[in-house]
């Protein structure tokens, strides 16, 4: 048996709905828009360089039926790049891949082989005596254990199980498609199962080995953390190395910043230089960045308030980073202390606490003092206004506050939330 390197991919979701962001973001929004299409570049460079026989494809290429057909010609050309480096290209078409109905017609190239979704089927690559056996989905919702009917393996070649499954206990958040086990897995007889659907890289066995490389580009900050493929080497009919290689175009990070000892707007923005300074970034790609404020502290409320005006002081914060970080998100989830009561996040809550802080200014408590004057000039001079004037004093920030609340709860926007 010769030597010989593969790539176990899988999860590249090419038409992945991110498109979203570029109107809101610019030119972040295009580069994250390109992400899983830069991604797969570098798939293909790396197979390229590391001079493999062969690439394999674990399922979800597309998100579901093609948004944009520039997607699928765009993979296509990475297939042909492949075929002018004498690469295969081995796929099995997952949930969402089942959903496309651009597949079939596209033009792959005869280096390119898609397994059917009639039965489990094998291929073999008889120059270096491996066999492949894998099943496409034939539509989304896969609810048997197809695994069960994949064939025994080829003696005397180094077999490979190609399978976009729910494994047991390890699918998560993910539907619970084509369902095994890591038991089953282990005990077929293959060298190495190349599996796909869960988008988190996880080694369930290494005798034999059974692996999930994750999705080749992370898609929100839900799937944080380094993201890339499988590079494999066997040698004499044995697995010698098993090696991700981390190929995200964007890292999406979650950083948690305790703001508890925070008594001004300002502290937020020195923990944030703090958490930057002990959190390890990239600084080789763009990092989308999920910033959380915890902790309780006494100016809960001024974040609450404050926090579009917040978000730019921690974006002009982040500018001043090594890396290129873009801020993808301000999460406050800051609680009060004991001692005050919680601000209501909601429009309306934001407008009723500007409304008691404008209502401390000093410039209201002038205005007050100017209009009790005219009413004290108006008033007949046997009449002793002092008592009067001093219920005003003290009841007229409340009321005007009253009052202007009173309009917020009557506005769309106000009715749309409570609703």
């Amino acid at each position: 048996m010769s030597a010989f390197k593969f790539i176990h991919a899988a999860d590249l979701h090419l038409d992945s709905p991110l498109q979203g962001l570029r109107d809101r973001d610019g030119d972040i929004g295009e580069r994250i828009a390109r992400a899983s299409k830069t991604a797969l570049n570098s798939l293909i460079s790396l197979a390229i360089d590391e001079q493999c026989k062969f690439v394999v494809l674990a399922g979800d290429i597309f998100d579901g039926d093609i948004r944009n057909f520039q997607s699928a010609l765009h993979f296509a050309k990475q297939m042909r790049r492949l075929k002018e480096a004498n690469i295969a290209v081995f796929i099995a078409l997952g949930n969402h891949d089942a959903e496309n109905k651009f597949m079939a017609r596209l033009d792959l190239g005869d280096n390119v082989q898609v397994f059917t979704s009639q039965n489990a089927q094998t291929i073999r690559i008889d120059d270096i005596a491996v066999a492949l056996h894998g099943q496409s989905f034939p539509k989304r919702d896969v609810t048997e254990n197809i695994a069960r009917e994949y064939p025994t393996p080829l003696p005397g070649y180094f077999n490979i199980g190609v399978l976009h499954t729910a494994c047991a206990g390890r699918a998560e958040h993910h539907a619970p498609y084509a369902p095994c086990s890591r038991e089953q897995l282990v005990n077929h007889g293959y060298g190495y199962w190349a599996l796909g659907h869960v988008h988190k890289h996880q080694i369930l066995s290494k005798d034999p080995w059974v692996v999930y490389p994750g999705n080749l580009q992370g898609r929100s900050a839900k799937e944080t953390g380094p993201k890339g493929a499988m590079l494999v080497e066997v040698q004499e009919g044995s697995v010698r190395s098993v090696e991700h290689r981390t190929l995200d175009a964007v890292r999406w990070e979650v950083l948690d910043v305790d703001v508890t000892d925070a008594g001004v707007l300002q502290d937020v923005s020195t923990g944030l230089r703090i958490a930057l300074d002990t959190t390890t970034l990239p600084n080789d790609r763009l990092v989308a960045l999920r910033l959380r404020l915890i902790g309780a502290p006494v100016i809960h409320n001024e974040l609450v308030a404050h926090a579009d005006a917040l978000r730019e002081d921690l974006e002009a914060t982040l500018a001043t980073h090594a890396g290129d970080v873009w801020l993808e998100k301000l999460a406050i989830e800051t609680t009060s202390p004991t001692s005050l009561p919680a601000l209501d996040p909601s429009i309306a809550g934001r407008l009723a606490a500007a409304i008691a802080e404008l209502r401390d200014q000093p410039g209201f408590a002038q205005m007050l003092e100017q209009r009790l004057e005219q009413i004290r000039a108006k008033m007949p001079p046997s009449v002793r206004p002092e008592g009067l004037i001093e219920e005003l004093r003290a009841g007229a920030g409340a009321r005007a506050a009253a009052i202007a609340l009173s309009l917020i709860s009557q506005t769309p926007e106000a009715s749309d939330e409570a609703a």
